[in-house]
C-alpha cells in the first residue's frame, strides 16, 4: 500500500512538471504576446494582425527548401508570412538566430513528436497553408529554417535581412 502511494505522488508530481516545462509558463491565447526572454525576441514580437505592413508568400517544399529563402524588410515593419506547404511532408517556418534554431533542430530530433505553438513559428501540414505575423524592431540579419526531424540538416534554411535594402 505504501509503494502504491509513494508511486501515485511521483507520478502526479512528473505529470506538474512535465506541464510546466512542456508550456514554459506560457499562455497560448489568441490575443497573447510571448513573454519576455523569448525566442526571436531581440530582433522582433509578435505582430498584431491590425499593423501588417505588407504580406509575403513563402513556399515550403519536400526538396528542403524555401521560396524564397533570402527576404528584406525594413526595421518597424509588420509582415505578414502567407506560408504555403506544397509539399507531402509536414514543414514549418521558425524564426530565430541560427543557434537558437540549431538548439530547437536538436531538442526536436530527439523529441520528433514534440509539439510546439511558439509566436514565432508556423507548421503546415501538406498542402496546406499558415500564417505568421511578425514585427520587425532591430536592424540585423536573422534566420528562418525548418524544424522538422532533418528537414534543417537538409538545408531547409532562409535568411531575413532587416533594416537593409529590399532586393
Amino acid at each position: 500500500m505504501k509503494r502504491m502511494i509513494v508511486a501515485c505522488v511521483v507520478v502526479v508530481s512528473l505529470g506538474f512538471a512535465t506541464g510546466a516545462l512542456g508550456n514554459g509558463g506560457k499562455k497560448h491565447g489568441k490575443h497573447e504576446v510571448a513573454p519576455a526572454g523569448g525566442h526571436a525576441e531581440h530582433f522582433g514580437a509578435p505582430g498584431d494582425p491590425g499593423n501588417v505592413t505588407r504580406t509575403i508568400d513563402v513556399e515550403m517544399n519536400d526538396e528542403m527548401r524555401f521560396r524564397p529563402d533570402r527576404i528584406s524588410v525594413k526595421r518597424g515593419e509588420t509582415i505578414r508570412f502567407v506560408v504555403r506547404n506544397t509539399g507531402n511532408l509536414k514543414h514549418e517556418m521558425v524564426l530565430g538566430t541560427i543557434d537558437e534554431l540549431k538548439g530547437h533542430a536538436e531538442m526536436m530530433r530527439k523529441s520528433p513528436e514534440m509539439e510546439h505553438a511558439d509566436p514565432n513559428q508556423v507548421s503546415v501540414e501538406p498542402g496546406k497553408t499558415g500564417e505568421l505575423i511578425w514585427q520587425f524592431t532591430r536592424d540585423g540579419t536573422f534566420d528562418f529554417a525548418c524544424l522538422e526531424p532533418g528537414h534543417f540538416e537538409a538545408g531547409m534554411v532562409g535568411r531575413i535581412l532587416v533594416g537593409h535594402e529590399r532586393e
